[in-house]
């Protein structure tokens, strides 16, 4: 074996005791952030602030009567891009349309908001609702009922 060959892995080492300032630096500052105040959230019991534009889950309004303002016109599940809702429209006697079926599924759908900016009658809004949960893929397909009173189940 040559010299070249070996490598002398303590030759860039620096001089004995040079660690200790490093280890030192360390400690100022955990100890400088152990006495500050936490910033932890307490999750169940304190809930962090949602922004304005904060979008959850769809929620169908009805009027003054508490019947649907939806009137099954079609451009909500028109203009979504992950086509997560399904709309099938029903007209009475008296030529007012009503949707028959009207399913959103909420593990397709991306929070876009496109549904509720081309509803023309705000028929249909994004909630502040972010934490809900299910067994089963399909309790997440929301009907007519279901979407009608969103604000209640899942603030419960």
């Amino acid at each position: 074996m040559e010299k070249s060959d070996i490598i002398n892995v303590s030759k860039n080492r620096g001089e004995k005791g040079n660690y200790v300032k490093p280890i030192l630096k360390g400690l100022q500052f955990t100890m400088g952030n152990f006495f500050k105040k936490p910033v932890t959230i307490q999750y169940p019991d304190q809930k962090t602030v949602r922004s304005q534009r904060w979008r959850g889950l769809h929620k169908l309004n009805v009027d003054e009567k508490g019947e649907l303002k939806c009137v099954a016109c079609g451009l909500c599940a028109a203009v979504c891009p992950s086509q997560a809702i399904t709309i099938l429209a029903r007209e009475d006697e008296g030529g007012t349309r009503h949707p028959e079926k009207f399913e959103v599924n909420e593990l397709r759908c991306i929070f876009c908001g496109f549904c509720q900016d081309a509803c023309p009658k705000s028929a249909i809004s994004l909630t502040k609702i972010y934490e809900y949960v299910n067994y089963n893929r399909e309790d997440f397909v929301f009907d007519i009922s279901i979407l009608k009173t969103t604000g209640e189940k899942w603030n419960s």
